[in-house]
């Protein structure tokens, strides 16, 4: 089974290079999936890095990315593989004086299959990273899919067989806990569980992520974050949007905050107008 990682440090240092600034927890459980060869479920709040995780393990890695966006309604033929029934028909109708078990041994061959993700990351010979996205969101019908692709890196195709992975891939599973998996799936994963950053780290990613940036603008952009994720939103601004903000003062050539700049620039960080409102509240009482 190929590595991609000697020590929990290296986890560190490599996500670093690729700009992802990863807690000494994220490290270890990212070093544990790797060395042991198990799925990594990852849980969280939407916008804590979660798929951007799964992403930089693919750079650090110079691994391909496979990704399956979950979405209610997502099934076999958008998960695992599906016929080119267009194709088949085709070739069917080419071969009308064919037997029906000749045209069926040759329309259920690899020249009609066609791979999704699932299939696409088991049967790849390079380095993979599958990313199963928002696992959360798929139908629980789904998880019973999942099964035997993580937990023995295989798929059936019952008429070609059993497909086991060649060189596994490094898995990933997202989830923003909309709803309860199934205890089977979590079984067979590491479970990781991220946060919103605290404030030191989240200055940190900032510095990182918008080059340029004075520190003084970056700790009060952090700090004002922070004070709205404590207000209760209908959605709390997400890492991502903490870093657009900063990108965005720094267009606009801020060298500190003021209400009027925060009022300004505040659809970058707040996306419901209800929240609008209790920001803007907020901002009169001078609590921000």
């Amino acid at each position: 089974m190929t590595t991609f990682f000697t020590s929990v440090d290296e986890v560190s240092s490599r996500l670093a290079e690729a700009g992802y600034l990863a807690s000494n927890a994220v490290a270890t459980t990212v070093f544990l999936a790797d060395r042991l060869g198990k799925p990594l479920l990852v849980e969280g709040p939407a916008g804590v890095g979660k798929t951007e995780l799964a992403k930089a393990v693919a750079q650090v890695t110079g691994s391909r990315l496979v990704r399956l966006q979950c979405y209610e309604g997502v099934d076999e033929s958008r998960a695992l593989y599906e016929w080119n029934h267009a194709k088949q028909l085709l070739r069917i109708t080419a071969g009308r004086d064919e037997t029906w078990e000749d045209a069926r041994t040759d329309i259920f061959s690899e020249e009609f299959l066609l791979p999704r993700p699932l299939l696409t990351a088991i049967r790849g010979s390079e380095p993979t990273v599958l990313l199963i996205d928002e696992t959360d969101k798929a139908d629980v019908e789904v998880e019973g899919l999942l099964l035997e692709v993580l937990g023995d890196f295989q798929v059936t195709v019952p008429e070609l067989g059993t497909i086991t992975a060649e060189q596994r891939p490094f898995a990933v599973l997202t989830s923003n806990a909309t709803r309860e998996l199934s205890e089977a799936l979590r079984r067979r994963c590491l479970f990781l569980h991220i946060d919103f950053p605290d404030e030191d780290l989240e200055k940190r990613i900032v510095l990182t992520r918008v080059p340029g940036i004075d520190r003084d603008l970056a700790t009060s952009v952090v700090r004002v974050v922070n004070a709205l994720r404590a207000m209760d939103l209908r959605k709390a601004p997400s890492v991502a949007e903490t870093i657009d903000w900063a990108r965005t003062l720094l267009e606009l050539g801020a060298e500190s905050l003021d209400e009027h700049l925060v009022r300004e620039s505040l659809g970058v960080i707040v996306k419901h107008q209800e929240d609008m409102i209790k920001v803007g509240q907020k901002l009169e009482l001078d609590k921000l």
